[in-house]
């Protein structure tokens, strides 16, 4: 994908996560599915169908574990996927690595306000996932979580 592409997509994410039903101990995450050959191929938010679902989780519910575009697929989130969950057994990250996604785009990563140390990031490059960060972005995608203490666009 190009950069303009890889921005384009996570606009997309961007404008899904104003989708999400504001809560007060959940980051609005909204998340796009990519396939190889730049069509979008699932998409979701936080919170889009159950109180606990995760924007990534969303999308990825939409498609079966062993869809074969999955491994080429780029995952469009606007931030970076969960290492530790209360709510759910598998992580975001769990998620990502179990169906082979080969790529994560990301505005921001979590901060320390539900969890302390989120090694999304680190643990899915440890795996050998290309994770790309555009901070430019970061802004809009903490513009959404304003309703939280402490985060500000």
């Amino acid at each position: 994908m190009s950069d303009a592409a890889d921005l384009s997509w996570l606009e997309k994410a961007i404008e899904l996560s104003r989708r999400c039903p504001p809560a007060e101990g959940a980051y609005s995450v909204g998340a796009v599915i990519v396939d190889s050959k730049g069509a979008e191929i699932s998409n979701g938010y936080s919170r889009e169908t159950d109180p606990h679902d995760h924007a990534e989780e969303s999308a990825l519910a939409k498609l079966a574990d062993d869809d074969p575009r999955l491994p080429s697929a780029t995952l469009y989130s606007t931030l970076e996927p969960c290492s530790e969950r209360r709510s759910r057994t598998l992580t975001c990250t769990d998620l990502v690595l179990r169906v082979g996604i080969g790529r994560v785009v990301i505005a921001w990563r979590e901060p320390d306000l539900f969890v302390g140390n989120c090694v999304g990031v680190e643990t899915l490059k440890a795996a050998g996932v290309t994770v790309i960060e555009l901070p430019e972005l970061a802004a809009k995608a903490r513009e959404v979580n304003a309703h939280l203490p402490g985060v500000s666009s």
